[in-house]
C-alpha cells in the first residue's frame, strides 16, 4: 500500500485498480463508476431537499402577504424527511472511496506496513459484514411494506419507494467497502482524491 502511494498520482482517467487480475479489475473499476454515481445522485437529492425547503419557506411568507396563496406545501416535511435520508446513504459510498470518512489511524500509523494492509483489509470485511446485514434487513423491510401496500399519512405515498432508494444507497455503500477490502489485500490504493471536489495538496 505505502508502494502504491509513492507512485505518482495516475491522470484522470487511469483506473487505480490497474494492478489487479482482469475479473478483479473489472469488478473493482464498476464499484469505483457506481460510487461516482453514488455521490451524484446524493449530491442531486440534497440540491432537491434545499429547493424544497426554500419553496416552502416562500410559499409561508407569501401566503402572509396574499391571503389567497396557500400557507403551507403539504409534502414538504414528508419528502424532505425522504430526501434527507436518501442524501446519507447516497454520499456514503462515495465518502469512503475518497476518504472522507472519520477514522482513527493512531493504531494504523504504529505498527509494520503489513500489519497495516491486514488491519485495513479486517476493518473493510468488517464494514461490508455490517452494511451487507443492514442492507438485507432494510430490503425485507422495503419489501414488506411493498406486499402490506402501506402508504404514508399525509400524502399516500407508497412507502416502499423511498425505502428502496436509502436500500439502493446501502447496497453502493455495501459494495464500496467489498471493493476496499479486496483493494487492501491486493495492496492497491485505498482511495481516489480525484473524486475529491478539489485536488489534494
Amino acid at each position: 500500500m505505502a508502494e502504491a502511494l509513492a507512485e505518482p498520482p495516475p491522470g484522470p482517467t487511469a483506473s487505480l485498480n490497474a494492478a489487479a487480475p482482469a475479473p478483479l479489475r473489472i469488478l473493482l473499476d464498476v464499484i469505483d463508476r457506481l460510487g461516482r454515481l453514488d455521490g451524484w445522485i446524493g449530491g442531486g437529492c440534497l440540491l432537491a431537499l434545499t429547493s424544497l425547503m426554500l419553496a416552502e419557506v416562500t410559499t409561508r411568507a407569501l401566503s402572509n402577504v396574499l391571503p389567497f396563496f396557500p400557507p403551507t406545501i403539504s409534502i414538504a416535511w414528508e419528502y424532505s424527511s425522504y430526501l434527507m435520508a436518501a442524501s446519507f446513504t447516497f454520499g456514503a459510498a462515495m465518502t469512503l472511496r475518497v476518504g472522507g470518512h472519520i477514522r482513527v489511524v493512531l493504531l494504523l500509523k504504529n505498527v509494520p506496513p503489513p500489519l497495516q494492509r491486514a488491519l485495513e483489509v479486517l476493518a473493510a470485511a468488517a464494514g461490508f459484514a455490517f452494511m451487507a446485514f443492514l442492507t438485507s434487513a432494510m430490503t425485507k423491510f422495503a419489501y414488506g411494506s411493498f406486499i402490506r401496500g402501506q402508504v404514508s399519512t399525509s400524502s399516500d405515498t407508497p412507502l416502499w419507494f423511498p425505502q428502496a432508494v436509502v436500500t439502493f444507497g446501502m447496497l453502493l455503500l455495501t459494495l464500496q467497502f467489498l471493493a476496499r477490502a479486496i483493494q487492501a489485500a491486493l495492496g492497491l490504493p485505498l482511495e481516489d482524491h480525484r473524486m475529491k471536489a478539489s485536488p489534494v495538496e
